[in-house]
């Protein structure tokens, strides 16, 4: 198969679809793949090693589109390679299309096959593609935050951790998945009063075996969740429904009660974010003030830490890389339920209701427009 891999270009997004080594491995499977120049040099993957692992450099992104078959992506694909795409192509990428409806009408417009990372499954009900991001998010959410709360950055300089005499500042994380629990460990590693909110009883008790009294598990009522908003000095808001708009837990009325120079940090904005307040940011401009509250909403936060990212996700998807190319697309889909869960557009219909219901679109299963039995 012709594998098309470009250079991201969304607002520093250094991350690249594929390194030289996942590379490799395709190419030792007998598949062609095209690299746009200097898609991995920003982390220190140079063209040089592209070529050493077999793959063929081609310098513009028109180019590598027009000429291959599956692309290899890391963000949803902006305007300009929307245009790009046609029926021939599948599209292997994060899309979060329930939060961006021009991005949802114009990649079904292209005919496409788009399968997203955030809504791949496996066998236990997790998301495996999503989870290595998660991870990273939740652990620079903490190193954010704790950042944004120096008060030349706006906060209300407060030491997470404290001093001896001095209380530690106070951490609240909304959600106890894979964000979460990432966040509450660099949280409690720093010293930090942490409380995580769930309302999934069996996610409180994982978290409780795991940390015990160092921190605080509460059940998310609406009155537990305003009582610890208003006193957190940091927010993390990491709220997920696979595919679906993230909840808007945080009224803009408690962002105005909040505590001036209080930071909140919001994973969930890749899905709309779980604040009304919340609006997506860029590494260029990470953050705004609302009510003296600091606001952090980068759309792609791993993306500040490419290297580490880009590794961790050529970890999970190299396997669903490899199926897609040896089989074809349509094969791998049909074969494999949880791949098959990532398809959220084909041959210009939604095939995931979450975003369908998002976009109040029309949408047939995955197995209808494939039909499958």
């Amino acid at each position: 198969m012709r594998i098309g891999v470009p250079r991201e270009i969304k607002n520093h997004e250094y991350r690249v679809g594929l390194i030289p080594s996942a590379v490799a491995e395709l190419c030792a499977h007998d598949h062609q793949v095209r690299v746009e120049c200097a898609a991995g040099a920003a982390i220190g993957f140079t063209d040089a090693d592209y070529q050493a692992a077999g793959a063929q450099l081609v310098s513009e992104a028109a180019e590598l589109f027009a000429s291959s078959e599956l692309i290899i992506k890391v963000k949803e694909p902006l305007a300009s390679e929307r245009r790009l795409l046609g029926p021939q192509h599948t599209l292997f990428t994060y899309l979060h299309l329930a939060a961006d409806r021009a991005q949802t009408e114009e990649l079904l417009a292209s005919g496409a096959l788009c399968i997203a990372y955030e809504t791949v499954s496996d066998a236990q009900g997790r998301l495996p593609l999503l989870a290595p991001m998660s991870e990273v998010a939740g652990r620079m959410a903490i190193q954010v935050g704790a950042r944004c709360l120096e008060k030349a950055q706006g906060g209300r300089g407060v030491l997470l951790g404290g001093v001896p005499g001095v209380a530690p500042g106070k951490v609240v994380i909304l959600g106890g998945g894979v964000v979460g629990s990432q966040a509450a460990a660099m949280a409690v590693g720093l010293g930090a009063d942490v409380t995580v909110l769930d309302r999934s009883i069996d996610a409180l008790r994982r978290l409780d075996a795991q940390y015990g009294n160092r921190i605080t598990t509460l059940y998310s009522t609406g009155a537990a969740l305003r009582e610890q908003v208003l006193a957190a000095d940091l927010l993390i808001g990491s709220v997920l429904i696979p595919g679906a708009a993230a909840p808007r837990l945080v009224s803009a009325e408690m962002v105005r009660q909040m505590k001036a120079g209080a930071v909140l940090v919001d994973v969930a904005i890749d899905q709309g974010g779980c604040a009304e307040t919340s609006r997506p940011t860029t590494h260029a401009e990470p953050t705004y003030v609302v009510d003296e509250v600091v606001h952090y909403c980068v759309t792609n936060m791993p993306g500040g830490v490419a290297r580490t990212s880009t590794q961790a996700l050529n970890n999970a998807t190299l396997p669903f890389v490899l199926a897609l190319a040896n089989k074809g697309s349509h094969q791998a889909l049909r074969d494999d339920m949880h791949l098959r869960n990532g398809l959220n557009i084909a041959a210009g219909q939604l095939c995931n209701r979450g975003v369908a219901e998002a976009h109040g679109l029309p949408w047939q299963t995955a197995e209808q427009v494939l039909a499958l039995p």
